[in-house]
């Protein structure tokens, strides 16, 4: 393709925000046009944005013949009919986390991809956040020796909209919106071996209120390499966002915090948003991080997903690797559920996660 990859967005809430400001940084990328279903909202963000199109159906975003990729940010419950949509219209894919509800529509969702050939990548970005990258690379170069403990936590006091408390929609709690980025980085952190067991504990701790899901997590992984990995996921923890990881090796360790140690220690009486994770209140002593969407890795992600379109590349992050994220995600409730650890591959025909926690 010897011209820009034309993009359009289906979603104009906070992830497509970012998404727009990522693809903004890209060179090879031009915004094309952008949905929402809420009257003016789609104005409003191609103005702000400087898009040209704006739609309140996402129908007539991928009826454009000049639209090469569409990213696709909204709600968890809408993910399996807009991929599916997107691919019977030709369109490359980029899919915001986690892939959908269920095994049945990943299955589905890989196949119309395969069908009519186009690109479904999976928005993992921290597969891209430079001080993970710069991790992998000690662990890949030998500088640690074999992994024995992986580490990976993400925390803050609760989503930004309301949809993420409906599992009806979102499908689950804490560990379906932010233990699926510990899943698919443990995997990329390990060249993807093989998820040989799962052993989860849930707790709904503080937003009994807000949720039927969960809002604390433990979730532990046994690769077949020996690998014991472990996910620390919560929506109770105040102050801002955490996001860390750890390598234990047998020949070394290493930490990574992807806002201690590069960010601004600050006290604000009133508060602030941040750019990237629009969560948790910033009143009082929190981290104000610079550079937040290059930080976590989103311009990065974009840039590749681009170039991948753009020169017919195999992206870092594909649909495969989203649906083997959803097999471990629903054994995670399995075992949460049952009190038991639970062996991969898992099969289930649960319409929704947390279907398996709460059955129990």
């Amino acid at each position: 393709m010897s011209r820009k990859v034309r993009v359009g967005l289906i979603g104009s809430g906070f992830i497509s925000t970012i998404h727009a400001e990522a693809l903004g940084r890209c060179a090879e990328s031009e915004l094309f046009a952008v949905v929402s279903p809420s009257a003016g909202k789609a104005r409003a963000f191609a103005k702000k944005h400087g898009i040209p199109h704006h739609f309140r159906d996402y129908r007539k975003l991928l009826e454009m013949d000049e639209i090469d990729l569409v990213v696709i940010g909204i709600p968890n419950d809408l993910h399996c009919k807009a991929t599916l949509d997107a691919a019977a219209a030709g369109k490359h894919i980029v899919l915001e986390k986690p892939m959908c509800l269920n095994l049945a529509q990943a299955d589905r969702m890989l196949e119309a991809c395969r069908q009519a050939r186009v690109k479904l990548m999976y928005a993992e970005e921290l597969c891209f956040a430079p001080k993970y990258v710069r991790l992998k690379q000690l662990l890949d170069a030998g500088a640690l020796g074999k992994p024995v403990l992986l580490k990976q936590s993400e925390k803050h006091d609760g989503p930004h909209a309301a949809h993420f408390w409906d599992v009806d929609r979102s499908g689950g709690g804490v560990t379906m919106d932010m233990g699926c980025h510990a899943i698919e980085f443990f995997r990329w952190m390990l060249g993807r071996p093989r998820v040989r067991s799962v052993y989860a504990q849930m707790s709904t701790q503080v937003h009994r209120r807000k949720t039927r899901g969960e809002d604390n997590a433990l979730l532990i992984l046994e690769f077949e390499n020996g690998t014991v990995a472990l996910a620390e996921e919560s929506w109770t923890k105040l102050g801002g966002m955490d996001d860390r990881a750890e390598v234990h090796g047998s020949k070394g360790v290493a930490y990574a915090d992807l806002l201690h140690g590069n960010a601004i220690e600050t006290y604000s009486a009133p508060g602030y948003d941040y750019a990237v994770e629009k969560a948790g209140s910033t009143v009082g002593w929190s981290f104000t991080i610079y550079e937040e969407i290059w930080n976590y890795g989103f311009v990065q992600e974009m840039a590749h997903f681009v170039d991948c379109v753009k020169h017919d590349r195999q992206p870092l992050v594909t649909g495969e690797d989203a649906r083997a994220v959803m097999e471990v995600l629903l054994a995670a409730y399995e075992s949460a559920g049952t009190g038991r650890k639970v062996a991969l591959p898992f099969k289930t025909d649960a319409a929704k996660p947390i279907d398996l926690w709460h059955r129990a």
